[in-house]
């Protein structure tokens, strides 16, 4: 079944009205389903089977056990009917309902490409380490290869890194941010500042920076109230305990449930602080298998049931080298591939160290989707 069933549709001359419903028919979508009540299993294979769809339970089901895990198998056309289905049903169905109405008409947000630079030491690769001179002259490249987002930062999170001294920091920044501010770079581009210290994020947000990039997802009090005051955009990133540590065997029950339920919290404590304008990262690489990486890859549409960004950035870390042994300076061809499948179920913003290579991944990958 070709993906963009859409322009097939289209081609044959169908009116739009029944390109839209036909599309709806040709999707089919997956969902595990944890912990649920026996009975309550049982009336939504019933009801799925009265449709056409289908739900897999363990052949403990009919044994009478008093829970059990299920996979719902049905069309995005099927999937209303079924939520209405469920909402007319007892043994907590209708909670059930509540959570794949969230999966519904999910909005599509374009693809933009978000460059890295590093005013850092010792960042993971070695070619994203700038000094102030070479960060303005990278920054003006990054805006002629086509950047939508350019993400600046000068602590390094990589695996065993630690925490950076506050001073130390704004020292690393300093020059840069006044040379964007003077040079009204932030008229040009999207700028994030990848920062965990309020005084750094206050300097950033000053000097015309619009994106707050805080791996600790806000952790410091001091980042709400500045989040709050500026009402600038928010990346709410996942990550298990601190870069010092974080790759010191990363273990997880369900590493897809515990970042929804991270997502799930954060964004509610967020929003009640009046924060809504957030972009979601699952933290590939900060606290993290490969298997865990790919997993989270593999099932990112999982996440866009919040209708929010969905921010990826793989470049060139270490779960590539876990499946082809390499250096990060080896790993371009891998970081495309990785995005590129991020793009297919989900991910709207690619953070990235090559921008030019994946502006033309995604322009290739937009011109497949009209063929």
């Amino acid at each position: 079944m070709p993906k963009d069933i859409a322009s097939y549709l289209s081609s044959l001359g169908c009116e739009k009205g029944g390109v839209r419903i036909m599309q709806q028919k040709a999707q089919i979508e997956f969902f595990f389903i944890k912990d649920l009540k026996t009975p309550a299993a049982l009336i939504l294979k019933q009801e799925a089977l009265s449709l056409g769809a289908e739900v897999a339970l363990p052949k403990e089901a009919i044994l009478g056990i008093k829970k059990v895990d299920a996979i719902l198998i049905i069309t995005r056309n099927l999937l209303p009917i079924l939520i209405q289905k469920c909402k007319q049903q007892p043994f907590d169905l209708k909670q059930l309902a509540m959570q794949l109405q969230r999966h519904i008409h999910t909005p599509i947000f374009s693809a933009q490409i978000m460059g890295v630079i590093n005013l850092t030491p010792d960042s993971f690769y070695l070619q994203s380490r700038c000094n102030t001179q070479e960060a303005i002259e990278r920054i003006y490249q990054f805006i002629d290869e086509g950047a939508d987002i350019i993400d600046i930062g000068a602590a390094s999170s990589r695996p065993g890194s630690a925490w950076l001294e506050e001073e130390e920091e704004l020292e690393r920044v300093r020059e840069v941010f006044y040379a964007i501010k003077s040079e009204n770079i932030a008229a040009k581009v999207a700028l994030s500042v990848d920062t965990y210290s309020p005084k750094v994020a206050e300097l950033a947000l000053e000097s015309g920076f619009s994106i707050l990039n805080d791996i600790t997802a806000l952790r410091h009090s001091r980042m709400v109230q500045i989040a709050v005051a500026t009402q600038c955009k928010v990346i709410l990133m996942h990550m298990q305990n601190n870069p010092k540590n974080m790759q010191d065997c990363p273990h997880y029950d369900n590493v897809l449930e515990e970042v929804d339920a991270f997502f799930a919290d954060k964004i509610q404590s967020l929003n009640a602080e009046g924060i809504t304008n957030l972009i979601l990262d699952v933290g590939i690489g900060f606290g993290k298998s490969y298997e865990h990486n790919f997993s989270l890859i593999a099932h990112l549409s999982n996440f866009q049931a919040y209708r929010l960004p969905l921010l990826v950035g793989a470049s060139r870390k270490s779960m590539i080298g876990a499946v082809y042994p390499s250096e990060p300076e080896e790993r371009l061809p891998g970081s495309l591939i990785l995005h590129a499948e991020a793009l297919e179920h989900g991910a709207s913003i690619i953070r990235c160290h090559d921008v030019k290579e994946h502006k033309q991944m995604l322009a290739i990958k937009q011109a497949l989707r009209r063929v």
